[in-house]
């Protein structure tokens, strides 16, 4: 099993990583929901301190907070029936409700008191000017003698007063979108990447694992003591064992969609705040891929090529690993724009299994160039797969393998081999495709970061609360009700209270008289 984090770590770790933000106003709701008093104190102390040393504002709303909690902040908003009932510092949150009629007594947490003051059920227990009859104060009363109160006329009057731009100061805006220097971001960014390729290295052993034993039965399969070198149909076998080893190689970044989309809601949080540009992550993510596809690559070329009996030229030998090791960047980054384009598993899995069933299609093997209808030539030409199927096919039967002459015609058997089953001829398309593999390697980067940075998440971004949460809320709820209950019936049933104490509490619900007849 793997370790995770608490839930009071990632309630500190989603707020640090708000406060290193450009935001300077943050709005937090229930944050103590699933905490303990301690662990919710802690985080309100330091969200204080940090409100102080940044000059920012913080806004949260607490559940009946403890009473060393309450005393953390510096003002108090009770918001009731959509009204505001009381804004101000929260030292004279009390006094306002004493000059209204209700006195929250010495031990009571003055949090619950204003809480409970507002409650239909709860509000007698508080009143405290006897000489008068009780009689209950709405929330709009509340907020109408709230702009009469000193600290309203003052928030008022403050509201009215126009700003004096005379106090401006040029320092006090931000010029750029971005806290640190772009080169800061990219070694940050890059630290990151390199760090969650260490966080996900069992994904990547398990690639190199796979692809190791795919390789060992490649080289079973077409094993060089059966794989001959004197005719156009031992050609055809060499020619599928080198489509074999590019769709393999093709296949092998198809992990990149998974692994991507996961990512995503990350990178578009971090994108939204400001944190870097997406071509920080997408720059250091590309080459840090590098080495993945040279382990890759040469692993296959290694353990395959000369136990297949392709050609011993050892400048061979390098050009198929060039060749596979572009291939593979290739693919990576083919599959990343998938992933960025969907943004949803199902729909980027859609994406990538589309995109590799045209571009096996219309490679030139499964069908060659001169099967291919009309009307889908174009496929044909811009399939990454067409430019490696040429490439390394020329680079092998251009060998000295496939040197002898083919029956009377001016031509090699390695050529006639090429030309028998569609494929170019001409020694330079081994460079055609390794070019064309580095421009789609480029381009579709460029694209990665281009949808990384104007789409949006699919779907509602809004916080959704489940009936069951709201359920066991309300049965907290009630439950402290009835302990209050308990408790108080037992206090008056034990000391008993004087008529005018009696006149200050009121039962939470409406008394029902039942009998019992044995």
């Amino acid at each position: 099993m793997i370790k995770g984090i608490s839930g009071g770590q990632k309630k500190r770790l989603t707020t640090g990583e708000l406060l290193v933000g450009s935001a300077r106003v943050l709005f937090m709701d229930e944050i103590s929901t699933g905490l303990d008093s301690a662990t919710t104190y802690q985080i309100i102390k330091y969200l204080r301190d940090s409100t102080h040393a940044l000059d920012g504002t913080t806004i949260i709303s607490l559940l009946q907070p403890a009473p060393e909690t309450y005393e953390l902040f510096d003002d108090v908003i009770l918001i009731s029936e959509g009204q505001i009932v009381y804004q101000g510092p929260r030292e004279y949150a009390a006094d306002f409700f004493a000059a209204m009629g209700f006195r929250c007594p010495e031990r009571k947490n003055v949090a619950d008191f204003l809480q409970e003051v507002l409650s239909k059920k709860d509000q007698q227990q508080y009143w405290c000017q006897y000489d008068y009859p009780y009689q209950f104060v709405s929330v709009t009363k509340f907020a109408e003698a709230f702009k009469t109160f000193v600290i309203g006329k003052r928030l008022h009057d403050d509201l009215d007063r126009p700003y004096n731009r005379k106090h401006n100061h040029p320092a006090a805006l931000s010029t750029s979108n971005y806290g640190v220097k772009r080169l800061e971001i990219l070694k940050s960014n890059f630290q990151w990447q390199r760090l969650l390729m260490k966080r996900n290295s069992f994904i990547y052993v398990f690639k190199f694992i796979q692809l190791l034993l795919v390789a060992l039965i490649t080289m079973t399969v077409f094993f060089r003591t059966t794989m001959h070198h004197d005719s156009v149909d031992d050609g055809i076998i060499y020619l599928g064992a080198l489509y074999f080893a590019i769709v393999m190689i093709l296949f092998n970044g198809f992990t990149e969609v998974s692994m991507l989309v996961a990512k995503l809601p990350v990178l578009y949080k971090h994108r939204d705040l400001h944190f870097y540009p997406p071509w920080a992550y997408t720059l250091p993510s590309w080459l840090l891929s590098i080495p993945t596809s040279l382990i890759e690559s040469g692993m296959w070329t290694l353990v395959t090529y000369y136990v297949v009996g392709y050609d011993p030229q050892f400048t061979r030998f390098l050009g198929q690993f060039l060749l596979l090791f572009f291939l593979h960047q290739t693919s990576l980054a083919l599959f990343r724009v998938m992933a960025s384009l969907g943004r949803n598993m199902i729909v980027a899995n859609t994406f990538g299994s589309f995109a590799l069933l045209v571009v096996m299609i219309l490679g030139g093997f499964i069908i060659t160039k001169e099967s291919i209808p009309v009307w889908w030539i174009w496929g044909y030409w811009i399939s990454p797969m067409m430019y490696a199927q040429n490439a390394i096919s020329v680079n092998e039967f251009h060998g000295h393998s496939w040197s002898k002459p083919f029956a009377d015609q001016n031509i090699t058997l390695g050529e006639a081999v090429l030309t028998g089953y569609g494929l170019f001829k001409e020694k330079y398309w081994f460079w055609i495709g390794v070019g064309a593999l580095l421009g789609y390697t480029i381009v579709l980067n460029a694209l990665f970061t281009l949808f990384l940075t104007i789409l949006n998440p699919i779907g509602n971004m809004q916080a959704v609360v489940s009936k069951d949460a709201i359920r066991n809320k309300d049965s907290r709820r009630s439950d402290r009700v009835a302990l209050e209950l308990r408790s108080y019936l037992h206090s008056n049933s034990l000391n008993g209270l004087s008529s005018r104490n009696r006149r200050a509490w009121c039962y939470p619900f409406n008394p029902f008289l039942c009998v019992l007849r044995i």
